[in-house]
């Protein structure tokens, strides 16, 4: 995989597609990385662009000195674009690829051509939340992920979540850096809210939401669309957090109507 360095930190990033189409920059959820979206660059990879993006730290991304809090990982993703030349953009972000989608939205906004945004908010996160993720992440610190496994997969998978995809990620997280990890997390748990930036955002929005996810219900997806003006709300059922995994065909197929025809959004 190859990867670039920007601001201080090596970036893995995956880059498929004809060179000439527009591009679609897909950013990953919070303890997974860009392979999360595999299917659906698969299956757009024919008429777009699909760049993927590990964030410090996470993915094939190595650790970093810092900068894991979203402000940081935006100026990444920025710099990655422009280093790529690859705007503007399609930007699909899922949680934590969602946050940053948000600020490039608010503060690049000529970077995008359309912004969809996957099981994410624009809210800070909910105190009782945020203490128990960085409670979790020092034990993961400190004993590895297997302890934690059981309170953290049921955040980022519904119940009805494919075995595979669920197994794999475990593989792969089971590999992952313990301080990185730890890092991330807290730059999710620390973010700020962008409710009150979000009438700046002029590009046509997708916004989507597993109708069973727990670590972002349904309803902050909701609020989060109702910030951004024309955003097309769509709801996933039988689906948790995870949802490029858990229901794959339905975001591409959600996916491919927004790109090809975003105007429609509004």
């Amino acid at each position: 995989m190859p990867s670039i360095e920007v601001n201080g930190a090596a970036l893995a990033y995956t880059d498929t597609g004809p060179r000439g189409a527009p591009a679609v920059l897909f950013g990953h959820g919070l303890l997974f990385g860009g392979w999360m979206f595999g299917p659906q660059v698969e299956a757009l990879s024919d008429r777009f662009r699909c760049v993927t993006i590990d964030w410090r730290g996470q993915g094939d991304s190595p650790p970093a000195r810092g900068g894991y809090d979203m402000d940081t990982l935006t100026g990444d993703a920025v710099a990655l674009i422009d280093a790529l030349g690859l705007a503007p953009v399609h930007w699909v972000g899922l949680s934590m690829g969602g946050f940053v989608g948000q600020r490039i939205a608010v503060r690049h906004g000529e970077l995008l051509r359309t912004l969809t945004l996957l099981d994410t908010s624009a809210e800070a996160e909910d105190p009782a939340k945020a203490h128990d993720y960085k409670l979790l992440a020092l034990v993961q610190r400190v004993f590895g992920i297997r302890p934690v496994l059981g309170r953290v997969t049921p955040l980022l998978f519904g119940p009805g979540a494919p075995a595979d995809a669920v197994g794999e990620w475990r593989r792969r997280i089971a590999r992952a850096n313990r301080a990185a990890l730890r890092q991330a997390v807290l730059g999710v748990a620390n973010r700020k809210a962008v409710t009150h930036e979000l009438g700046r955002i002029t590009v046509p929005a997708l916004v989507v939401a597993g109708a069973e996810d727990r670590a972002i219900p349904p309803a902050e997806s909701a609020r989060m669309a109702d910030g951004i003006a024309g955003a097309r709300l769509e709801v996933v059922e039988n689906c948790g957090h995870s949802s490029t995994l858990e229901q794959p065909a339905e975001i591409v197929r959600l996916l491919t109507t927004f790109l090809e025809r975003p105007e429609e959004s509004r």
